[in-house]
């Protein structure tokens, strides 16, 4: 299980919202002084998001916690986020390209282009209509797995820290 600090915001229900900054893994990387993405995240710094959990330990607002989600689902999210846009972008265009030639519309890129912009608008339709599923699934979702044993450290862009 992958696991990061959050603090609750808001509950209902069965569910919280967690603050937690996002931050890449620069920081421990020993590249990091000559690497591209390193300078974009150092530029854009930690920003603070916040996610919406389930709470079954009945975590309150103010409270430091630990928010947990599978490897198997963050490594199936990534590929469907990634993969189903190019191969929807790409049907698009072969598909466009394809339907062209049998119109005799041979000679020009722009049946293809529009059909790659469509396979990849059809490609995220998809997705958010398969993550709306999703996010109703309890197993599909991140969950608070216990109460931080020491006070989180959000660091705000401001260069504030908000630790008690």
């Amino acid at each position: 299980m992958i696991e990061e600090n959050g603090r609750v915001v808001r509950t209902a229900g069965e569910s919280a919202w967690v603050q937690t900054a996002r931050r890449s893994s620069c920081g421990s990387c020993s590249a990091r002084s000559g690497c591209g993405t390193g300078a974009l995240a150092g530029l854009f710094g930690a920003r603070l998001h916040e996610v919406e959990v389930l709470n079954p330990i009945g975590a309150q607002p103010g409270e430091d916690v630990i928010v947990g989600i599978s490897e198997s689902l963050l490594v199936r999210g990534s590929v469907m986020l990634y993969l189903v846009p190019l191969l929807a972008l790409v049907a698009g265009a072969l598909l466009a390209e394809a339907l062209a030639s049998q119109l005799d519309m041979t000679g020009s890129e722009l049946p293809a282009i529009l059909g790659g912009i469509a396979g990849l608008a059809v490609g995220f339709l998809w997705l958010r209509w398969r993550n709306r599923r999703w996010s109703s699934d309890p197993a599909q979702r991140a969950v608070i797995v216990r109460r931080a044993a020491q006070p989180v450290t959000v660091n705000f862009p401001s260069g504030k820290s908000n630790a008690n």
